[in-house]
């Protein structure tokens, strides 16, 4: 259906609803065929809207790992900030997963950086 609707001219980067895009609505799913789709197709794999921030913050959030790595490989900022959770770090530490914290810390994310509900990532997983 995804590639109906994009060969019909649906907008990849269109704003709206409470994931605020498809990829983020993708990378919430776990979709991961999808996510890589519209990447293909130009989604902005750092557009901030939506209740998760972005796409990054939401296979964060999920334990999407697969999705979390195909997005860094395509160039996602893994200092991002925004959403509920303030960045991809805090919202994996509110979850309690090693791995995406893991993954997200050898990719340089800021182990200090502040926002979310949490405040840091430290807070987040305590």
């Amino acid at each position: 259906l995804v590639i109906l609707l994009l060969e019909k001219g649906a907008d990849v980067n269109a704003q709206g609803g409470s994931c605020g895009n498809a990829l983020q609505a993708a990378s919430a799913e776990g979709h991961e065929a999808i996510a890589a789709l519209l990447v293909e197709k130009g989604a902005d794999v750092n557009a901030q809207s939506g209740g998760y921030g972005n796409a990054l913050q939401a296979a964060s959030f999920r334990c999407y790992e697969t999705i979390a790595v195909l997005l860094l490989e395509k160039g996602a900022d893994v200092n991002a900030h925004g959403g509920r959770y303030g960045n991809a770090l805090q919202a994996a530490s509110a979850r309690g997963y090693k791995a995406i914290a893991a993954l997200l810390l050898e990719k340089g994310a800021n182990v200090n950086a502040q926002g979310g509900v949490f405040g840091n990532a430290l807070q987040a997983a305590s």
